[in-house]
């Protein structure tokens, strides 16, 4: 699998990888007490001519799956031990029968190395540029002593036709309780609340939905069903107010998020120009104009 830049660049350097030694014993159980690893990458099993050390098992741990990580740690150490075993038992039988020296299995494991290092590479440039400096930075300029984002606080009744919201509008036009009729006839999960919505900002809603909400005044319910790919909406605000500045910590992620991903497409745009690039059409004509660097998917 060839790069992949958000996953590399905001997953596997953003997110601080698990501490599995912090969590599972340094060897496998035994008959009396293990002594304490000399180092702190002890080795923690002999294949051949192999040695498994904890920090293989530590790697093996992020790419299993997360209902696996919570397993007791003795059998989760037990389960990653005897795969780094199974691994090595058949890296040894793979060497042995020379798998190595065919042409097609060579380019896979080339082509394998060759993604490793492009990945290193895009790695240490995001890592370089997305600290705990460079967040805080972009806070101050960002959200610090500025006020919050303008928000609603709402309930709403979602049904699937005009004509049901429209019967809604009308039964609130004559007094009913729009809580109990968000309970009674809304298909929205909200709907055992009173169809309660909490606070939020426009850019939190689909456009139509956000645009109705924010045009009521408090107290005020729409008089015209509003339309979404959800269904019809009836919508009552409940207030307004300007949000609190967020804290470091509620918008941290969100920032090294950006921060990643504008490392990531300013890795890509010198590495693009350090090099001559052709590029042929699928006939193997020349292509007319050399596209731009792909920006970073979302993850």
């Amino acid at each position: 699998m060839r790069l992949s830049l958000s996953a590399l660049a905001i997953a596997a350097v953003l997110a601080a990888p698990a501490a599995f030694a912090q969590t599972a014993p340094a060897a496998a159980p035994a008959a009396t007490p293990a002594a304490a690893p000399k180092n702190g990458d002890p080795v923690v099993a002999i294949v051949g001519k192999y040695d498994v050390h904890m920090s293989d098992l530590q790697a093996d741990l992020q790419s299993i799956p997360a209902q696996a990580q919570q397993l007791p740690p003795d059998q989760l150490y037990q389960m990653l031990l005897s795969q780094e075993v199974d691994r090595k038992a058949v890296l040894a039988a793979a060497l042995k029968e020379g798998l190595q020296k065919d042409p097609a299995v060579a380019k896979q494991m080339a082509d394998a190395a060759n993604v490793k290092l492009e990945n290193a590479y895009v790695q240490k440039k995001v890592l370089g540029q997305v600290t705990d400096a460079a967040v805080q930075a972009e806070y101050n300029k960002d959200y610090a002593n500025k006020p919050g984002a303008e928000q609603v606080q709402a309930r709403q009744i979602l049904v699937q036709t005009q004509a049901q919201a429209q019967d809604i509008i009308t039964q609130l036009n004559q007094g009913a309780d729009f809580a109990t009729l968000a309970q009674k006839d809304s298909i929205d999960p909200g709907a055992k609340n009173g169809g309660e919505l909490g606070w939020f900002a426009q850019t939190e809603m689909v456009p139509a939905f956000a645009s109705a909400a924010f045009a009521l005044k408090t107290g005020q319910y729409t008089k015209t069903p509003v339309q979404t790919q959800f269904g019809w909406h009836v919508i009552l605000s409940e207030g307004k107010r300007t949000a609190p500045t967020p804290k470091l910590a509620d918008v941290q992620a969100q920032i090294k998020q950006q921060l990643g991903d504008a490392a990531v497409q300013a890795t890509l745009d010198s590495v693009r120009g350090d090099v001559k690039i052709q590029l042929f059409n699928p006939d193997g004509t020349p292509a007319a104009v050399a596209p731009a660097a792909a920006p970073a998917a979302a993850p």
